[in-house]
């Protein structure tokens, strides 16, 4: 499917709706536009949502700031038992 589109002021351009429907483009939608040699290729912005459990992010945390606290610990006492 192709078109001639005007660019308008602002460089908006409007793109006919059998090329929207074609791709899943609706009023508010987004899309990447990204310079591809001497092109301008517009795509639909789809990013993926994830469902995420916050308790188990929170894990996650408490067990990064748990080793971060050894690792600075036994560098710490490595330097005393050294003598530095």
């Amino acid at each position: 499917m192709r078109a001639v589109l005007h660019v308008g002021k602002k460089g908006i351009i409007i793109i006919p709706k059998k090329m929207r429907e074609a791709v899943g483009l609706k009023e508010d939608s987004e899309v990447i536009a990204e310079v591809v040699g001497d092109k301008i290729v517009l795509r639909p912005f789809r990013p993926i949502v994830v469902d995420v459990d916050p308790e188990v992010v929170e894990k996650i945390f408490d067990e990064e700031k748990e080793q971060e606290a050894r690792r600075y610990k036994e560098m710490f006492s490595d330097e005393t038992s050294s003598g530095h």
